[in-house]
């Protein structure tokens, strides 16, 4: 695939050396006539000197002919107007990445749909992700957000006998805007069915409307479970992220973070998460704050050396689990000896998130649900397509396939059997492998 990428930092650069191994091909813009020598010289890639948000750069670029556009600058501003500039001049999907969670926030405003960008993703909310998977189990499925905060999905075991295993899916009566996508029992994973009934133990990924989870746990879950205590060194974006991701898991948070002024902001955004002002490096601090007695200690101070020696003290004093962000890569066949368990870099999750979107016609994305069996799909819903001309429950997808959201303009939804696709519409899937080309050959429009 032809990939464009703006900005040559430490996330652009390790994204064009990784996409290169791939054998895409890549051209880098940067405005460090510097920098973009050192690429040229050291990657096989094309790069470019210029501002990412002027148009006769990316023209020169060639950003009308690209397949994807990763606007990864510093510089928020810069990503959003690039990545918007990109796809109005012809690139087929268009990526920025933001750091400030106001972008992302459908609440004030929708940045993405009014700069039509394909998608805006956070490092820092993908990190915190990837630790919180970790600290849940990391083979289950962590609370994510799909179709920008429209849609969440929980993994929620069911906790006893009572109304979740009493009758078939179709019969449990849940509110119209819940889908159970997959059931997990032991070590079987499949797509839900509405006649298949629940057994305590089951893992059940729920997709749902955010104010209607809380319903579906209730219904669900057992009240008897102990909570885990979770201890986070340092309230950046990335410690923020994770406090909120683990404060809706009824987890007992702390945060340590250094600096007042940020204890401030902290405090005001957590709702449970309990914030200490401290310095985390200095021992005598985590042994007053009881990290030996910690089920997990993460550190995430934005400095991989201090994370490092920060999970050596933490596993010293005694904590359960230590999982820590290290951001370079030579530093991984370190941090085990040092008795870290997971060590979680941001460039590789942002690497990740990223190959989800080189997909070809209308496929937006593609991701795997844990396990490897299961992919979600967001598809396009083209005008004239055949999807656009039946209900749901007449489109004939095949039995492993199940369609968990729709995606109109900014308005989210869990479709019924009755509902119909129109033309716009993003559809979000799951299938399975082997019937992932049947599945998108029924959304494809016939010429």
């Amino acid at each position: 695939m032809n990939i464009i990428i703006l900005g040559a930092g430490t996330v652009g650069t390790s994204i064009a050396d990784h996409l290169c191994r791939l054998e895409h091909s890549v051209t880098v813009v940067d405005i460090d006539p510097e920098m973009v020598q050192v690429i040229n010289e050291t990657y096989d890639v094309r790069a470019v000197v210029g501002s990412a948000s002027q148009s006769s750069v990316l023209f020169q670029a060639g950003i009308s002919t690209a397949d994807i556009c990763l606007a990864v600058t510093g510089k928020d501003e810069v990503n959003i107007i690039a990545a918007s500039m990109a796809k109005a001049m012809g690139v087929r999907r268009s990526i920025a990445r933001v750091y400030s969670p106001v972008f992302r926030d459908l609440s004030t405003f929708d940045y993405q749909r009014h700069f039509g960008i394909d998608r805006m993703l956070s490092l820092e909310h993908l990190t915190a992700m990837e630790l919180a998977r970790a600290i849940r189990d990391p083979g289950s499925v962590v609370v994510e957000q799909f179709a920008r905060g429209g849609l969440e999905v929980q993994e929620i075991v069911v906790g006893h006998q009572g109304k979740a295993t009493s009758a078939p899916i179709r019969d449990l009566g849940l509110p119209s805007n819940v889908r159970i996508g997959m059931i997990q029992r032991e070590k079987r994973v499949w797509i839900a069915a509405a006649e298949d009934q629940l057994e305590v133990g089951d893992r059940v990924t729920v997709f749902s409307r955010p104010e209607d989870i809380k319903v579906v746990k209730a219904m669900f879950k057992s009240g008897g479970t102990k909570a885990k205590r979770v201890v986070i060194a340092g309230g950046g974006e990335t410690g923020l992220q994770l406090a909120r991701t683990l404060e809706r898991e009824s987890c007992k948070v702390m945060v340590l973070e250094s600096d007042e002024a940020r204890c401030q902001v902290l405090a005001g955004l957590l709702e449970t998460a309990t914030v200490v002002h401290g310095d985390a490096t200095r021992r005598e601090n985590l042994e007053e704050q009881r990290v030996g007695n910690a089920d997990v200690f993460v550190a995430c101070t934005g400095d991989d050396e201090d994370n490092m020696m920060l999970g050596v003290e933490a596993e010293d004093l005694g904590a359960a689990q230590i999982l820590a962000v290290i951001g370079r890569p030579d530093y991984s066949s370190i941090t085990r000896k040092l008795g870290i368990d997971l060590a979680v870099s941001e460039q590789s999750v942002m690497a990740r998130q990223i190959l989800a979107f080189l997909n070809h016609g209308i496929v937006i994305s593609r991701a795997k649900m844990p396990g490897g069996l299961i992919n979600v799909l967001e598809v396009d819903v083209l005008e004239g397509s055949p999807v656009t001309r039946s209900a749901v429950k007449d489109l004939g997808l095949p039995d492993r396939c199940l369609i968990v959201a729709v995606i109109q303009q900014d308005y989210v939804r869990v479709p019924g059997a009755n509902d119909r696709l129109s033309g716009g519409d993003t559809a979000v899937i799951l299938v399975e492998d082997d019937l992932v080309d049947a599945t998108v050959g029924i959304f494809t429009p016939v010429n």
